[in-house]
């Protein structure tokens, strides 16, 4: 009876495959490769390396402008120029302090409102929608994001105005205790109240400006959402859990990055805001901080309200004030890549 025992067969031996030598020789390989790149990719780096001192370069020549032709006035003015209200650069009583508080505050009602109706639409945009349905929207939100500020602003004047008077009663009524929603000069629940207290607020102006961020923190955190990891999510979905658990558990800690930088994208635009605030707000030099009430404008919106009738100095004063709006959107940006930064580790989920 023949032997079922197989006979090990000789292995044929390939020259250089798992040996020493060839560790070696892949070893000198990559660190030639790495040494010495080849010519795309040293023109590719230049070009890298040009754009980004570019952009470096271009900040520093319009921060450095902006600064010799407002040395006129800062010299005088001296720090009296971030406390001081009124705006008279001909009897030499000027500076931003009214302007400045009136940037922030309609900054920070516009980002209020924008961050959760983008965060909810980026969410249903790249989680719910049918594909057709997903196109569709994301045509519209781009083609919003498009929209000039200057309809924006006839929209807010015309249209959204009169329809939020009676919100913004509401809320003095029932929220007036919190002071910056208290409206002075008025009796909240008196339905006869004349609604000319509410009209040109930085309430409304901060709706508006709003409404003109969304679409670009929506576009941002849209695409963050999209990019969330496939395997993660079919793992959190093999697990048990739920479209909201999926969300909750992979989509937003992968997207929170992107969420701050979104948000922070639309909050430069919105401290930034001219036309829009412009036409909605009047310029008034008094510091006021209830948002209900007739409001003061922005920065931007002096800028843009003195510029043709400004002589040597009032130029130079105006030019202060763009370069602290300058500064303080470096700053706001600068805090923006600090925080994205931080949170870069959790993209990493808990699924």
């Amino acid at each position: 009876m023949p032997s079922l025992r197989r006979t090990r067969q000789p292995q044929p031996v390939i020259a250089g495959v798992g040996s020493a030598e060839t560790d070696v020789g892949d070893a000198d390989v990559r660190r030639r490769l790495y040494a010495d790149p080849g010519l795309p990719d040293r023109v590719f780096r230049a070009v890298l390396r040009s754009g980004g001192g570019l952009v470096l370069a271009v900040m520093l020549l319009v921060g450095g402008f902006l600064l010799y032709r407002a040395w006129l006035a800062l010299d005088r003015a001296g720090w009296s120029f971030l406390t001081t209200a009124a705006w008279e650069p001909g009897s030499g009583k000027f500076g931003i302090a009214a302007v400045i508080v009136g940037t922030i505050l309609i900054a920070t009602v516009a980002v209020l409102v924008a961050v959760p109706l983008a965060t909810g639409a980026a969410l249903y945009i790249s989680e719910y929608a049918s594909p057709r349905l997903r196109r569709t929207l994301i045509s519209v939100v781009d083609l919003m994001a498009a929209v000039p500020s200057v309809v924006y602003g006839l929209w807010g004047v015309f249209f959204l105005q009169d329809k939020v008077l009676p919100v913004a009663r509401w809320i003095s009524t029932y929220l007036g205790w919190i002071p910056v929603l208290d409206v002075q000069g008025a009796d909240p629940g008196d339905p006869l109240a004349p609604e000319s207290i509410y009209t040109s607020s930085t309430f409304i102006a901060g709706l508006v400006v709003g409404m003109m961020i969304a679409p670009i923190i929506c576009s941002i955190m849209r695409e963050v959402f999209s990019q969330a990891p496939a395997g993660e999510r079919e793992g959190a979905y093999a697990l048990g859990a739920t479209r909201w658990g999926v969300i909750r558990s992979v989509v937003l800690p992968f997207g929170r990055g992107g969420m701050i930088g979104g948000t922070m994208l639309g909050l430069g635009r919105a401290l930034g805001e001219t036309i829009a605030v412009f036409m909605i707000i009047s310029v008034t030099f008094q510091v006021q901080w209830h948002i209900l009430q007739s409001g003061t404008s922005s920065v931007s919106s002096l800028i843009a309200l003195r510029y043709g009738e400004a002589g040597e100095f009032s130029m130079s004063a105006l030019m202060a004030a763009g370069f602290s709006l300058f500064v303080m959107t470096l700053i706001v940006n600068f805090a923006a890549s600090s925080i994205v930064a931080r949170s870069r580790s959790g993209a990493t989920s808990d699924a």
